[in-house]
């Protein structure tokens, strides 16, 4: 150990070089104790969070939960601003802020908003390998097999948006070393159907939506869950649908997951070796298994991912502009330009300063309608001014004229006295 350091909030840091008789490498074989020690003596009370130890940041909430005493969260950025992170995203506390991580999202962008979309050209796929080592199973399936033998699901939620006009097509597809699969396709008629084959011995269960044509080139919204041998199937937010499935509970030795078209067709049914051959022409969008993004994968790789593009797939807007029919929407589909796309986990130091922006703006709306309020008021109350005013005006009016009436009518009486005074 050669110098020791230490900063304070934005304080310069102070350094500390070691003595030159003491000791090299710190000796450490003990737990590590955060806030007080074995004994539990003269604790730390208060709280402390983001706590990173080399580098690798410590959670300290799983701790918390098991240690008397000791409550998990802490109230900082995220009590206040974690709503922001959407779509799965988790809000992280920083130092002086927070962000949203979005690694386990099929979102990205500073709030998880922006969904990862893209364009598949015909024969197009992208497929996204679960195994670790994919030569040691391209050699010897039997060996992969066994050796992945403990990677089973017993329940898995899948979500993608599409849009298309060509049918039948494959959108999606699961694969296991067992023969086992899930296939999602579009029928010759349109139709949506999930295939699930959980035994490779057996017929596959079919959920079939018929309902409409989903080869209309609109977006369609699927949401696939399921637990064990009961799915949960929903179509673009209206249709829902619950199914029991006989043909098993789980995925054995989950091997790959496709996008578009499939090479091998000799393990599947007849309807889904016919749209695996066909593959995907259109948008997809959003696609989520579970914990896994493939499209997000493949086009915005973190880090080095199992995802392998075979033929024409860009990353496009599956949202298509306002005027234009079906055939057009697929035809010319728009490109959109992410080069000035953020990073997710960039600090969102503006976050505060938006919403003291937008409390501003809903201050300065209040006062305007007060402002209105007021001078409705005033006009109402000239105007009942006014009307008193004239009612006094006409009040006058009607009392003068009955006053020069009576006159008029006296004057008379007096003429007529007087005329029948000269006759007598």
């Amino acid at each position: 150990m050669k110098e020791a350091s230490i900063q304070v909030d934005q304080l310069s840091p102070k350094t500390q070089a070691a003595p030159a008789d003491g000791h090299v490498l710190l000796q450490l074989n003990s737990q590590l104790f955060v806030g007080g020690t074995a004994t539990r003596q003269r604790g730390f009370l208060g709280c402390i969070r983001s706590l990173q130890l080399n580098g690798m940041a410590l959670d300290l909430e799983e701790r918390a939960m098991v240690t008397p005493g000791v409550q998990p969260g802490c109230r900082g950025h995220c009590g206040s601003y974690g709503k922001l992170c959407r779509n799965g995203g988790k809000c992280r506390e920083k130092p002086s802020g927070f962000f949203c991580d979005c690694s386990s999202s099929a979102y990205t962008g500073p709030f998880c908003s922006h969904e990862i979309s893209a364009y598949f050209g015909s024969g197009s796929s992208v497929i996204y390998n679960f195994q670790e080592n994919y030569s040691l199973s391209k050699n010897s399936s039997s060996h992969a097999a066994s050796f992945h033998g403990d990677m089973k699901l017993s329940r898995e939620m899948i979500k993608f948006s599409f849009r298309t006009t060509r049918a039948p097509s494959l959108l999606l597809y699961m694969s296991s070393f067992y023969k086992e699969y899930l296939s999602v396709i579009i029928a010759k008629n349109g139709s949506l159907q999930i295939r699930y084959k959980l035994n490779r011995y057996q017929e596959p269960d079919v959920v079939n939506f018929d309902f409409k044509s989903m080869a209309d080139g609109q977006l369609h919204h699927v949401k696939i869950n399921r637990e064990e041998g009961m799915v949960f199937v929903e179509i673009d937010e209206n249709t829902r649908r619950q199914v029991h499935l006989a043909s098993g509970t789980e995925f054995s030795a989950i091997k790959s997951l496709v996008l578009g078209r499939i090479s091998e067709h000799s393990d599947v049914d007849q309807e889904t070796a016919l749209a695996g051959a066909q593959g995907f022409m259109g948008c997809l969008s959003a696609v989520q298994l579970s914990h896994v993004a493939p499209l997000k994968a493949a086009l915005h790789p973190s880090h080095p991912a199992p995802v392998t593009i075979t033929g024409h797939v860009t990353e496009s807007s599956c949202v298509a502009p306002a005027g234009t029919d079906a055939t057009s929407r697929e035809r010319t589909h728009s490109f959109a330009d992410h080069s000035g796309t953020k990073d997710d986990r960039e600090p969102l130091t503006n976050a505060i300063k938006s919403d003291s922006a937008v409390i501003g703006g809903l201050i300065a709306v209040v006062i305007f309608i007060l402002l209105c309020i007021t001078a409705i008021a005033i006009r109402i109350y000239q105007q009942k001014r006014l009307y008193k005013r004239n009612e006094a005006k006409r009040s006058e009016n009607v009392e003068s004229a009955e006053a020069v009436l009576k006159s008029e009518l006296n004057i008379q009486n007096a003429v007529n006295e007087n005329q029948k005074e000269y006759f007598f």
